[in-house]
């Protein structure tokens, strides 16, 4: 333990963000960076515990606690303390592929779990973990590494989201050749086009796909495997493959007035604005351009606040959330006790900023959409809600139940829906005839389906989820691969 009782010396403490009024001037990060000797205070909080949950990753009453990485973190904050920079990010590095990634968009299943957070504030986990890996970028530590020696194998990897970065990773360390095919005309999947520049700038994933170039790894884009290109000829060409196309089947809003123009799904106007930014000779379509428009989303989670913080940097004459969900407690509850991730109320980068534009909370809770309203020419111009509360039905299933006489009628230019995903696509499934599970994901015994040579990783798998469990998804098939092609029986 670097600094005996640091957690009762110093507090908590995150670099502050840009003003919430300058930022949404522009695309950038929105994070600053702490003073050296103020980030080394917050490594020397970390308890170096008996028993750390922060690198548990278990689940308890079906919700996930800990890191689902199994990052080593009391020992790289310990080294991080003594400024042992380069066994910090190496120890860092065992576990996970991406810490700049995760650095950035992870929710901290780790500071949840942190036995610290019992008694007092977290320790500042996430920060850390993005503090170790960009000086080890900044000093030239993270380098090209290819691998001594290469096993002849050969690998394909369908999708270049955070599992299929993290497989071909993986997979390349081991020595196979690995080929990443990725449909859109960029890699990086959720991680380019899913989230949005000012909460990671699209130069970060750049920098991590070049250097796994010089480290071998091959990425062909504009490949839509499945049809443009057959995929039994995966199966021809290379000794494995790895699926991981994601969830990408948004799920959809069944309501008067749902079909026509203005009504557009959150991932398309993700995808459409992060493309102008990129491509500035691209154009930004107009019904995914929120310039003086009142913008209703209708979700809320992550896809929902990055919604609202791309609306507020196009312009947007005013932003509205609706959540079908009460609003959370701002404490822990009896029902959500630690280790457990904290269910708790927070605000998050977006919602700061649409509180210092407009004076309020974009969001609203227990709000249930039933009908968007157009006019004579067919254009959007409000949503009517009404107010929701939730019941036991006879089977003690909750569900919603519509409060008569609350309906509201939202002015409305533009509705973002931002409900989630249903599941993967069928065209690469069907064409070579995988079977899928009872949530329609893809069938797979640790992460082997039943296609002889064939893996599948990330949401696809598993359901949409979090970033840090798709890219544990990528390492632990990978390590399934490379147990196949070495023909070895992996549990």
């Amino acid at each position: 333990m670097g600094k005996l009782m640091g957690f009762m010396e110093y507090d908590r403490c995150l670099p502050s963000d840009r003003d919430p009024l300058d930022r949404i001037q522009d695309w950038e990060e929105i994070h600053q960076e702490l003073p050296l000797e103020v980030q080394l205070e917050q490594a020397a909080r970390c308890m170096y515990c008996g028993v750390p949950f922060c690198h548990s990753g278990i689940s308890i009453k079906g919700t996930a606690t800990g890191c689902p990485l199994g990052n080593l973190i009391p020992e790289w904050n310990d080294l991080l303390y003594r400024q042992e920079w380069d066994a910090a990010v190496d120890r860092l590095l065992k576990t996970i592929s991406f810490p700049e990634f995760t650095g950035r968009v992870c929710p901290a299943l780790c500071e949840g779990a942190c036995v610290c957070g019992i008694h007092q504030p977290m320790i500042t986990i996430k920060q850390n973990e993005l503090t170790l890996i960009e000086h080890a970028f900044e000093t030239g530590h993270m380098k090209p590494r290819p691998p001594e020696i290469r096993t002849g194998k050969r690998v394909a990897v369908v999708g270049s989201g955070p599992a299929g970065l993290a497989a071909a990773d993986r997979l390349n360390r081991y020595g196979h050749t690995v080929t990443v095919f990725e449909r859109a005309d960029r890699i990086g999947g959720l991680l380019m086009y899913g989230i949005p520049n000012m909460k990671l700038d699209k130069k970060i994933i750049d920098r991590r796909v070049n250097l796994m170039r010089a480290e071998g790894v091959e990425f062909v884009t504009g490949a839509y495997v499945g049809v443009d290109q057959p995929a039994e000829d995966l199966l021809k060409d290379y000794d494995a493959v790895v699926l991981c196309c994601g969830s990408t089947i948004p799920r959809d809003l069944r309501v008067p007035g749902r079909e026509g123009s203005g009504v557009v799904f959150a991932v398309d106007y993700l995808t459409a604005s992060t493309k102008h930014l990129l491509e500035s000779e691209t154009a930004l379509p107009a019904e995914m351009d929120a310039k003086d428009k009142h913008v209703i989303i209708i979700g809320g989670g992550d896809t929902g606040t990055d919604c609202v913080g791309t609306a507020l940097r196009q312009g947007c004459r005013s932003v509205h959330q609706m959540e079908i969900m009460p609003r959370p407690s701002d404490d822990r509850t009896e029902q959500n006790p630690w280790p457990e991730y904290p269910r708790v109320q927070k605000t998050d980068y977006a919602q700061e900023e649409a509180i210092a534009k407009y004076g309020k909370d974009p969001r609203s809770y227990l709000v249930s959409t039933r009908e968007i309203e157009r006019d004579e020419k067919g254009a959007v111009r409000a949503v009517v809600t009404d107010d929701i509360r939730w019941v036991k039905d006879e089977n003690g299933r909750m569900k919603p139940e519509v409060v008569q006489g609350t309906a509201r009628k939202w002015p409305a230019d533009l509705v973002l829906i931002a409900m989630g995903f249903t599941g993967p696509e069928g065209t690469l499934i069907d064409a070579l005839g995988l079977p899928r599970d009872a949530r329609a994901n893809v069938l797979a015994d640790s992460y082997r389906t039943q296609r002889e040579g064939v893996f599948t990783a990330g949401d696809m798998h598993i359901g949409q989820s979090l970033v840090v469990r798709a890219m544990n998804e990528g390492q632990e098939a990978a390590a399934a691969c490379h147990a196949y092609l070495s023909g070895m029986k992996h549990s």
